[in-house]
């Protein structure tokens, strides 16, 4: 199940009340936020009080539910009963007060095509979203807690929670959407009689089991399936009905297009009403002209029947064969007793862990859960919901065996305080090579670095530049340059370059990918490939196991490589010879197992070292802490210090404040900074945050300069890619009648920015690199790169189905590494995101704020900074699950402290020599 769970605040002058009550009653899914304060506002969910939304009880474990109307809504949403208007506890008055916690069930989009074409699967569709409601509401009231006592350190349970049910069909684009809302009231009542507030942090984090929940229901509903097989369906291993699939990319991209216009329809009302908000009204006729824009010749006002008519000819439109009747087919299921346990278990902790990267690896055992009910939810297995809870405690406690402890005590089941052993084993290992490689040297002196590098000027080099320079071009084992953005690494690096050459030492660049790789070629000169390339051509080869863990195997001279079935010869691209330096850009990219790997090749050859990067920028895909632990024992330790990209030194000064912003205080100031100089735009909701980001393409795109888009998700990044290709489209700059199919069905048209999303040796293209289309023809499609007009290449059709994607907007990932005339960096970014977003631009740097105060955009600029912080050793995990095992609520019989599984472990955090 995709959904999230996000927070409905009180918010100024109680305007988050006004605004969940239209949105409950009058409002289409997702609309458009602020809504006119006061008496207005109160007009618009007035007039709908013959409407009424469902409540639900949950008490003791038994489910019942009642209407509320618009006035009992509102009573409901303050912390009220909505029947005698009792008080429930402490009420909290401030605009970041808590109101709800809204849980969105959200499952595949080919669901909700498959119930708009066969009325009979509309039906099981509504029924597994209500088994699935009912799961969930269960879930929440036995799992998640109040807390009691000084500081909040103990924990109550519950015994009543009260729930609110929106039912949507549709998206705001009027595309087939079905999906929930579940809106659980902040309070609740404690098992001691009391109400007061649940503890949100608990229910943000049981979030991912709810969301475990929601895929094991849509894979494994006996109901459900059996209904998907009478009409000829089956499910893909991704979780889509595999024959509607097709149709899921054709129909986003016509919503994308109708948020394009919707988002210009509302800017331009507001424009229009000194800058106020549309009215509920307002925004029904806006969203149905969004519609018509997008879709020509539709009415301006559906009727259900209409709609529905009006989707299934575009469906049609897609790929006649999707209308057309299947004949049914049998229901495959996995036998419950044929289930590998240990395998399942090994599973649980693979997904624990992947989805761990961004808290050092640690997670906890709501994760360990969530993990082992997605793993038997993909195994094939098809029974009654009831029937699995056995099978998941089974393989939770299995798994949570055998993973790492890293505190002394069973933790609370929220508690991040687990880790799989494998990524301890990978941590501790690295920091043990790493020893082994920091053989100790000597840098070079300034004179005899002048004379090797004679042929360069030094006069663009500052001091830290020329220590660097030093450094690597030294005899030490291992060396590390940290670089803040825009510190001139590669001028560095040049230099570097050509002392080794003088002393007949050869420099190889590699980095995290080919595209990183390739710009260090170009500018530095010396030989350059990925990590994974070098790696591959010394024998390493790497998989997944059975469990979709990552492996590493290695080939021996003579031995047969099992994917190719050629006799591997050993290294003939790039042989090393004793006294190399290899140089690591961008260093803090590289995840743990690689770094292992290419230290373990390091040492065989008798090579230097040399990680070239910041691990305060993007993060590896993996786990990240690779050099963080090469700086701390690293012979020759190196930190450059004056920013040389920026055109003004003070916001150079700045940046260096950003990048390192490691309390809320420090957070706040520098956010100040950044608004009081103008590189920040606040804007009222994210719909204005996209329009504003497409504007700025088209600004600077109009100058003739590039502009760098960075978004905090790839869905994010989508949307605004298409938006923009569509107004391309709309001002006549591409035409849309040369089209080429791009990843998921994306349109690519001669003139669209694009990336090639995986490296091509027979083509010569890498992965992330920018591209301009220049000729599209029905068996390839011809590139011209963004930074050097004379490199052009040729991908095939083929490539271009599976490995091009549009990018105008890309995540911090896709921008790494990159530098722009400008930069424009949209909201929910970490604090990776937000820093590199804002030092990629020479000229301009801006990030765009969703906040309704200027003080609550610093506070957002500051959570944003805080976001994401890495922790880059064991001893960081340590500390970090400590700290987070103080914060926890306990229950007052310390026996009973652990919540589901007793968890073991081969230890408490001691004995790995931190």
């Amino acid at each position: 199940m995709r959904g999230g769970l996000e927070r409905w605040k009180r918010g100024a002058d109680s305007r988050g009340v006004r605004q969940a009550i239209s949105y409950a009653l009058e409002g289409t899914c997702d609309a458009h936020m602020p809504y006119s304060a006061g008496a207005e506002a109160l007009e618009a969910y007035g007039a709908a009080s013959d409407s009424t939304v469902t409540r639900f009880i949950v008490a003791s474990g038994r489910i019942g539910k009642d209407e509320l109307t618009a006035g009992g809504l509102r009573v409901w949403l303050t912390g009220h009963d909505p029947v005698t208007g009792e008080e429930r506890g402490h009420q909290r008055l401030s605009p970041d007060a808590d109101l709800v916690l809204d849980g969105t069930l959200n499952h595949p989009k080919s669901f909700s095509i498959a119930a708009l074409l066969h009325p009979e699967l509309a039906g099981e569709f509504e029924a597994l979203q209500d088994r699935l409601r009912e799961r969930i509401l269960l879930t929440w009231q036995t799992e998640l807690n109040a807390r009691r006592g000084h500081g909040g350190l103990v924990r109550e349970d519950i015994t009543r929670i009260e729930v609110v049910e929106l039912q949507h069909r549709r998206s705001r684009a009027l595309d087939p959407h079905i999906h929930r809302h579940l809106w659980l009231n902040i309070k609740v009542l404690g098992a001691d009689g009391k109400w007061s507030n649940l503890d949100s942090r608990v229910a943000m984090k049981l979030h991912t089991v709810v969301n475990a929940e929601g895929e094991l229901a849509a894979r494994a509903d006996p109901a459900w399936i059996a209904a998907l097989a009478r009409h000829g369906y089956r499910l893909d291993d991704s979780g889509e009905i595999a024959e509607l699939a097709g149709a899921v990319r054709p129909l986003s991209r016509r919503s994308a297009q109708i948020e394009a216009n919707r988002a210009r329809l509302i800017a331009e009302w507001s424009a229009g009403h000194s800058g106020s908000g549309p009215s509920v009204e307002a925004l029904h006729q806006i969203d149905r002209r969004a519609w018509a824009v997008a879709r020509p010749n539709k009415p301006a006002d559906l009727d259900e029947m209409s709609w529905e008519s009006r989707v299934r000819d575009e469906i049609a439109a897609i790929d006649p064969s999707l209308i057309t009747a299947r004949a049914p087919i049998a229901v495959a299921s996995t036998d419950l007793h044929a289930l590998d346990l240990d395998l399942l278990a090994a599973a649980a902790i693979v997904d624990a862990d992947e989805r761990s990267t961004s808290c050092g690896g640690r997670f906890s055992t709501f994760d360990i859960r969530a993990g082992a009910t997605r793993a038997l939810s993909r195994t094939g297995i098809v029974a009654p919901r009831d029937q699995l809870d056995g099978v998941i405690v089974e393989i939770t406690t299995r798994a949570a065996k055998a993973v790492y402890r890293l505190v002394a005590e069973v933790p609370p089941a929220p508690v991040k305080a687990f880790m799989a052993t494998e990524t301890v084993r990978a941590k501790v290992r690295l920091a043990g090579r790493l020893d082994v490689l920091a053989q100790p040297g000597r840098s070079l002196l300034p004179n005899e670095l002048h004379r090797f590098a004679s042929n360069e000027d030094f006069s663009t080099l500052d001091a830290s530049q020329s220590v660097a320079a030093c450094a690597i071009a030294g005899t030490d084992g291992l060396v590390t340059v940290t670089g803040p953005a825009g510190t001139g690494k590669t001028t560095m690096l040049r230099v570097a370059f050509a002392a080794l050459g003088a002393q007949r030492r050869r420099m190889l660049v590699v980095a995290p990918t080919r595209k990183a790789a390739s710009v260090a070629s170009r500018e530095v000169g010396a030989a350059a490939s990925s990590i994974h390339a070098l790696l591959a051509d010394h024998g390493y080869r790497w998989g997944a196991d059975e469990a979709g863990a990552k492996v590493w195997t290695r080939l021996r001279v003579g031995e047969v490589d099992p994917s190719t079935g050629a006799t591997y010869g050993g290294p003939t691209q790039y042989v090393l010879r004793s006294r190399d330096r290899i140089v690591v850009d961008e260093a803090g990219m590289v995840d743990l197992q690689t770094a292992n790997v290419l230290v373990d090749l390091a040492i065989e050859q008798g090579v230097g070292l040399a990680f070239v990067g910041d691990p305060h920028q993007a993060l590896p895909v993996g786990h990240s802490g690779a050099m963080g632990s090469a700086i701390r024992h690293a012979n020759a330790a190196v930190e450059l210090d004056t920013v040389h990209r920026f055109r003004d030194p003070e916001y150079a000064a700045l940046t260096l404040r950003l990048r390192d912003a490691s309390d809320r205080e420090h957070a706040l100031a520098v956010a100040g900074e950044l608004a009081e100089r103008g590189h920040v735009e606040r804007v009222d909701h994210h719909d204005a945050a996209r329009e504003r980001m497409i504007d700025a393409y088209f600004e600077w795109h109009g100058r003739g300069k590039r502009v760098t888009l960075v978004s905090g998700t790839n869905a994010e990044a989508d949307a605004i890619n298409d938006a923009i290709q569509q107004r391309r489209v709309d001002h006549g700059e591409l035409d849309p009648g040369v089209v080429a199919a791009g990843m998921e069905e994306q349109r690519i048209l001669v003139g669209d920015t694009v990336q090639t999303r995986r490296n091509d040796r027979l083509t010569g293209v890498e992965n992330r690199a920018q591209w301009i289309v220049r000729g599209i023809r029905e068996d390839f499609v011809d590139l011209v790169s963004v930074a050097d007009s004379g490199e052009l290449r040729r991908v095939s059709a083929e490539y271009a189905r599976e490995h091009l994607q549009l990018a105008y907007a890309s995540t911090v990932h896709g921008v790494q590494g990159d530098t722009a005339d400008a930069s424009v960096v949209g909201p929910d970014v970490d604090a990776a995101g937000l820093y590199v977003g804002l030092t990629r631009g020479r000229v301009h740097n801006i990030a765009i704020v969703v906040a309704r105060t200027d003080a609550a955009t610093r506070e957002s600029l500051a959570e944003s900074m805080q976001r994401g912080t890495p922790e880059l050793t064991m001893q960081d995990a340590v500390r970090a699950a400590q700290a987070e095992l103080r914060r926890a609520a306990r229950a007052r019989d310390l026996a009973a402290m652990a919540t589901g599984p007793v968890v073991g472990a081969p230890s408490a955090g001691r004995g790995i020599g931190m």
